[in-house]
This record gives C-alpha cells, sequence and structure tokens, in this order.
C-alpha cells in the first residue's frame, strides 16, 4: 500500500521529468536523422556526379571533364560544383603559377581536375579527403581527366593527421619550390583556422609566399570570420587579397622574405 501512496505522490513529477527528456530525446533524434541525410545525400550527390562525368566526358581531356561537370552542375544544383568559384581559382592559380598545392576537401575531384590542368610538369597536388568513398571516386575522375600518379597523391585522412605527414610527399617532387605554394581549403570552415596554424607550425608555407584560397558554402561570413581575425591580427605575416563573394584569398609571406605575387 504504502508503495502505491508514494508512487502517485511522485506521479506528476514523473511526468514532468519524462516530458522533458522526451523533448531532448526528440531533439536528439531529429539531429541525427538530419546528420544522416544530410551524409546520405553527400554520398548520392557524389556517386550521379561521378556517374554523369565518367560517361559523358572525353576520357584524357582535362578541359572535357570540367565541362561536363559543369554541365552537371546546370541540370543537378549541388554546392560540390560551382563553376563561379572554379572561375575565381582558376585566376588565382594562372596569377601564383605555383608548384606545389594542397587541396583540404577534394569532394567530387572537380577542384582538383582545375589545379592539376594549370600545373607546370614538374608540379605536384597532395589532395586530403575524409570520406572513402569521395577519395576513391575522386581520385578515378582525376585519372579519366588524363593526369598520372606521379602527378598528384589523394590521402584519405582528416585535414588534422593529414598535415603533419605531409613533408615527405613534398620533398619527392622534382621542385624548385621551397614548400607549398597554394592551398585551397574547401573542406569544414571549423577547421580552416586549426588547419592553418598546423600548416604554419610544420613549415610547410612557402616562406617567399603562399596563397591561401578559402572556399564559402552558403554564402556565410560566420564560415571563415575567426580565420579572417587571425590574419588582420597577423599583418607581419598576413594579408587578405582579395574577398569575393565565393572565395577569401589570403597571403602568407614569412617576416623580411620578398615576393611580387
Amino acid at each position: 500500500m504504502w508503495l502505491m501512496v508514494t508512487s502517485v505522490s511522485l506521479l506528476p513529477a514523473i511526468l514532468m521529468v519524462s516530458s522533458r527528456f522526451r523533448v531532448k530525446v526528440s531533439t536528439l533524434c531529429h539531429q541525427a536523422l538530419a546528420w544522416a541525410l544530410g551524409l546520405l545525400r553527400g554520398k548520392v550527390c557524389v556517386r550521379s556526379t561521378h556517374a554523369f562525368v565518367f560517361s559523358n566526358c572525353t576520357h584524357g581531356k582535362a578541359d572535357s571533364v570540367l565541362e561536363t561537370f559543369e554541365l552537371y552542375a546546370h541540370t543537378h544544383p549541388s554546392l560540390c560544383i560551382s563553376p563561379l568559384t572554379g572561375k575565381a581559382v582558376d585566376e588565382v592559380v594562372r596569377r601564383v603559377s605555383p608548384y606545389q598545392v594542397l587541396e583540404l576537401g577534394m569532394h567530387c575531384g572537380y577542384s582538383s581536375v582545375l589545379l592539376l590542368r594549370l600545373l607546370p610538369p614538374a608540379g605536384r597536388l597532395i589532395t586530403v579527403e575524409l570520406d572513402p568513398l569521395t577519395a576513391e571516386l575522386g581520385e578515378e575522375i582525376i585519372l579519366v581527366a588524363g593526369f598520372k600518379h606521379p602527378q598528384f597523391q589523394v590521402l584519405t585522412s582528416s585535414s588534422a593527421d593529414a598535415i603533419p605527414t605531409l613533408h615527405p610527399f613534398l620533398e619527392t617532387g622534382k621542385s624548385t619550390s621551397e614548400g607549398l605554394d597554394l592551398v585551397l581549403m574547401d573542406h569544414d570552415p571549423q577547421q580552416y583556422l586549426s588547419d592553418l596554424l598546423a600548416l604554419e607550425r610544420e613549415a610547410l608555407l612557402s616562406p617567399s609566399g603562399c596563397s591561401v584560397l578559402l572556399i564559402h558554402r552558403n554564402q556565410r561570413a560566420e564560415d571563415v570570420r575567426g580565420i579572417l581575425d587571425h590574419i588582420r591580427a597577423r599583418a607581419d605575416c598576413y594579408c587578405i587579397k582579395s574577398e569575393l563573394q565565393c572565395m577569401t584569398e589570403i597571403f602568407y609571406r614569412k617576416e623580411n622574405t620578398r615576393t611580387d605575387r
């Protein structure tokens, strides 16, 4: 009897706690579902993009691969492919004329092909991609575009894990570069600042000058606010070269080192 009386007296509290946790559990379930759907959509995007480009481009022709990517983007809007971003990146690469390039986030391989086609014969691209499927399909697109493995290296890893391992890949290239001449960041914007600091700490950025391209997704300025605040506070070795709707270019140079880039 006493147990029944106690249970009845505690019933309002139990219901209140149950209701509160039900809301939290429901919220967590919605967040997990949204994450899973986003991941699934990303994989579907990569698979469908790869299939379209592979089937419709002229194999061995980088320009044809890029044109097919852009044709796909016109009919299948995708965050992985942006002709506007591609044009902005193209202009910087032509101006900088880099030998060694690091790409963080290869997505479908669009920017990888764009970068490789503008590198000199001795140039080398290192691209880092966290998702194994995306890395595999992106590498196949690079090969379809006509590039060979000595010209590029695909690392399936997080950027944080990959950066400390990059020195051997740079040293094997027959390049006159002192380090990375160009870095394209197109992965998680929350990692942009920490990855830039890691690149500097590992002395991977060319001391005579390295352009770092920060790609904007969804046109959200807050995505890169942290790294831009850091750049402005480090005027001794960093400056902001340009700020576009889709991309921000920053420039790194060690103090007392001259460059005309």
